[in-house]
C-alpha cells in the first residue's frame, strides 16, 4: 500500500519506491518536496524489523549481515550503533556486516562512517536495490529508529542489539562502552595539546533544550579549573583566563574524537561527547535534561551523571521553544546552587 506523505515521514521503518530501490524518510524530508509513491519496506519482503515483528538471530551460523538504514542521522546514535554491530564479532568473529546509510544525513556523522569504514563494517549509500541484496544472507531493517517506542524506553545499546536481533544479556558489559573508538585514525594534535594535561569543557549538544545556557558557562570553567587544576579548554568563548577556545582547531568529527581522546577530563551535556568518552576511558561529568542517564551512561563507569530534571520535557529529544530553554535554565540555576545531587 502506499504510504501517504506524513505516513512516510514517521514510518518506523524504511522505505521502496515502485522500482524496488531502498529510500530513507529522512533525506526525503530534506527535499523541498516528496515525489514519487513510496511504500513500506515491511517483513514480508524478507527483510527484518524488530518494530513490525520481533524476531531473534542465531548469528554463529550467519555469514553476512546486511543492515538497512541504520544507524541513524545524530553523531552520539550512530557511535552507539556501530558499537551494536561491532558485539555481534563477539557472538561471530567471521561475521561481515554491511551498513546502508542514510543519502543526505550529516556530512559530520557521515564523517564517523567514513572513519569506521572497514574497521567496524563497511557502508554503502541509499537508495539501493532491495534485490541486489542477496535474500540468502541476514536483512534487517532499523529504518526511522527514533520513531520506534522502545528508543525511549531502553538503554541505547540494548535497542540497537534487540534491533539486531540478539538479546543485550548476550553481550558483556565491557563491549557496550564504544572502545572500537581507539582503533580509528584521528588527527594529531597542535602542540601544546598534544601531550594532553587539559580538562574539555563541551557545552553544546544537538538541541537546545540539552544545551548548557551560556550564563553558567564561566562558573562550570572555574569549577574544573578548581578541580583540575588544568587548563579547560572547550567549543564556544568563555570569560575565564584559564580557558582556551578551540572551535577552530576542532574542524571536522576526526578532530572533535581526537581532542576527547586525549583529554584528562570532561564536562558535557552533548551525548556524542559522552559515548565517545566512554570509548577512550576519559572521565565525564555528564549532564541530562529530558532522557534519564541510565538509558544513555549505564555501561560507562567513568561517567558521573547529573541529571538535570525538566519534568516537564521528559523524554523530548528536541526542542528550540522558549519556553522550555527558560525551564532549562532554571534547573541549571538548582544544579550551580547545589539543590540536586548527582
Amino acid at each position: 500500500m502506499k504510504l501517504a506523505n506524513d505516513d512516510i515521514l514517521f514510518h518506523r521503518g524504511s522505505l521502496l519506491d515502485a522500482e524496488g530501490m531502498i529510500f530513507d524518510s529522512y533525506s526525503l524530508e530534506q527535499d523541498a518536496e516528496i515525489r514519487g509513491d513510496y511504500f513500506a519496506l515491511s517483513p514480508e519482503t524478507g527483510v527484518a524489523n524488530a518494530s513490525q515483528r520481533p524476531f531473534s538471530v542465531d548469528y554463529s551460523s550467519q555469514h553476512m549481515l546486511h543492515i538497512i538504514n541504520g544507524m541513524g542521522v545524530a553523531l552520539g546514535d550512530s557511535v552507539i550503533g556501530l558499537t551494536a554491530i561491532r558485539a555481534l564479532q563477539y557472538l561471530n568473529p567471521q561475521l561481515a556486516t554491511t551498513l546502508y546509510r542514510p543519502a543526505k544525513a550529516p556530512d559530520y556523522v557521515e564523517q564517523l562512517y567514513r572513519l569506521a569504514d572497514g574497521i567496524v563494517t563497511q557502508c554503502r549509500p541509499l537508495p539501493f536495490s532491495l534485490q541486489a541484496i542477496d535474500e540468502r544472507d541476514v536483512r534487517i531493517d532499523v529504518g526511522n529508529h527514533v520513531f520506534w517506542p522502545d528508543f525511549s524506553t531502553l538503554p541505547m545499546i540494548d535497542f540497537f542489539l534487540a534491533a539486531l536481533g540478539v538479546d543485550p544479556k548476550e553481550i558483556p558489559g565491557e563491549l557496550k562502552r564504544n572502545t572500537w573508538l581507539q582503533e580509528l585514525a584521528l588527527p594529531t594534535l597542535p602542540s601544546p595539546w598534544n601531550k594532553g594535561d587539559y580538562v574539555l569543557f563541551c557545552p553544546q549538544a544537538s538541541t537546545p533544550i540539552r544545551t548548557i545556557p551560556a550564563e553558567f558557562h564561566t562558573q562550570l570553567v572555574e569549577n574544573l579549573w578548581r578541580q583540575y587544576s588544568l587548563p579547560v579548554l572547550g567549543f564556544g568563548y568563555v570569560d575565564h583566563a584559564q580557558y582556551t577556545d578551540i572551535s577552530n582547531l576542532s574542524s571536522d568529527t576526526g578532530h572533535f574524537l581526537a581532542w576527547i581522546k586525549h583529554a584528562s577530563a570532561m564536562l558535557t551535556c552533548d551525548s556524542a561527547a559522552v559515548h565517545a568518552a566512554a570509548g577512550f576511558n576519559i572521565p565525564t561529568q555528564a549532564f541530562f535534561t529530558s532522557i534519564v542517564p541510565t538509558r544513555r551512561v549505564r555501561d560507562y563507569s567513568l561517567c558521573e551523571p547529573v541529571f538535570v530534571a525538566v519534568p516537564e520535557l521528559a523524554h523530548l529529544h528536541s526542542s528550540a521553544q522558549d519556553s522550555h530553554i527558560e525551564l532549562v535554565k532554571l534547573a541549571y540555576q538548582r544544579v550551580i546552587n547545589g539543590n540536586l545531587t548527582p
